[in-house]
């Protein structure tokens, strides 16, 4: 037999032995460690997604043995009609929207700051830390007592205020409440936004700074021009997460005021709260949890809409 023929039945053997073998058998091992968190999202996450979003087409009735009704889309045309919703949605938005600049702007600002080479620098981004580590019921205590009308700490700064000769009422005016909701919620957070922050500045160049620098830019225009683009995307994420938690916020308020005086601090959770535990309407109640929910996928759908143009762009 020549060559050629060898060749050509080596090469006929090779496909008819290679088209007898069996299919690869894929490793089990990515699909088993992969199955405790679908487990876990699955129950925990999912599962009550989908019972509240059926509870609120339903009439529940727990106080009794009846079984729930379906009533279709009544609960959102009640929870459309009804005036202290609107107000409830007006008074989250207006309390996520305050908390997000404040907490953001001190953020951006204490960052700034620690970015700057000083003498205990590390002693001091511990203490910064210490609002965000502390826990809800404590800085709630502490608060209660330097807000006291009668003998809190603030109230020895207010009397130096020109007009102020009587302890305000700081959480029994609607106005001075809201405001202090918002100052407590960011006091509390901005430390982590500051942190994130700081990480993103230390990742810009320095030497893009030293050449603006010598080509004549000015502080405001390394900050405008380097700073702000270089930590942008940072900026928009923590925008939203700052909106999130935010919008979610419930300890603080409810320990603090309770969403009084006169609604004036009742944000969307203490209302479904209040609606579920306090007035036992509980399909009411899963109908405005599912608002706030929406609510909440649409800011992340946001973000993730900025964030793929921002890719496409600089592609």
């Amino acid at each position: 037999m020549s060559n050629w023929g060898q060749t050509r039945t080596a090469a006929g053997g090779g496909q008819r032995q290679g088209a007898g073998r069996r299919p690869v058998r894929r490793p089990l091992l990515p699909y088993l460690l992969v199955l405790p968190i679908l487990l876990y999202e699955g129950i925990l996450l999912v599962y009550p997604i989908a019972r509240g979003v059926i509870g609120s087409f339903q009439s529940i009735e727990l106080a009794t043995n009846v079984a729930p009704e379906w009533v279709g889309l009544k609960n959102y045309q009640r929870m459309l009609g009804d005036p202290e919703f609107w107000k409830v949605m007006q008074t989250t938005l207006l309390f996520t929207g305050l908390v997000i600049l404040v907490a953001i702007s001190a953020g951006l600002l204490t960052a700034l700051l620690f970015n700057r080479s000083f003498r205990l620098r590390p002693v001091a981004r511990g203490v910064l830390m210490m609002p965000w580590a502390m826990p809800e019921v404590p800085v709630v205590m502490i608060f209660i007592w330097i807000l006291n009308p009668q003998f809190g700490v603030i109230n020895l700064f207010a009397r130096m205020i020109p007009g102020v000769d009587q302890n305000p009422q700081w959480l029994l005016d609607p106005v001075l409440a809201l405001l202090w909701m918002v100052l407590i919620a960011s006091w509390k957070a901005f430390p982590f936004y500051s942190l994130v922050i700081l990480a993103a500045l230390q990742a810009i160049p320095e030497e893009i700074f030293e050449a603006a620098r010598v080509d004549g830019a000015n502080w405001l225009q390394l900050f405008r021009h380097i700073t702000l683009p270089g930590i942008g995307t940072t900026l928009e994420l923590l925008v939203v997460l700052a909106c999130i938690f935010s919008f979610k916020q419930f300890t603080l308020i409810y320990l603090m005021t309770g969403g009084g005086p006169s609604g004036a601090t009742e944000t969307i959770v203490i209302r479904i709260y209040n609606t579920a535990f306090r007035f036992y309407d509980y399909s009411y109640a899963t109908a405005l949890g599912v608002a706030g929910f929406v609510v909440s996928l649409v800011i992340a759908f946001f973000f993730v809409i900025l964030q793929a143009r921002r890719a496409q762009e600089n592609f």
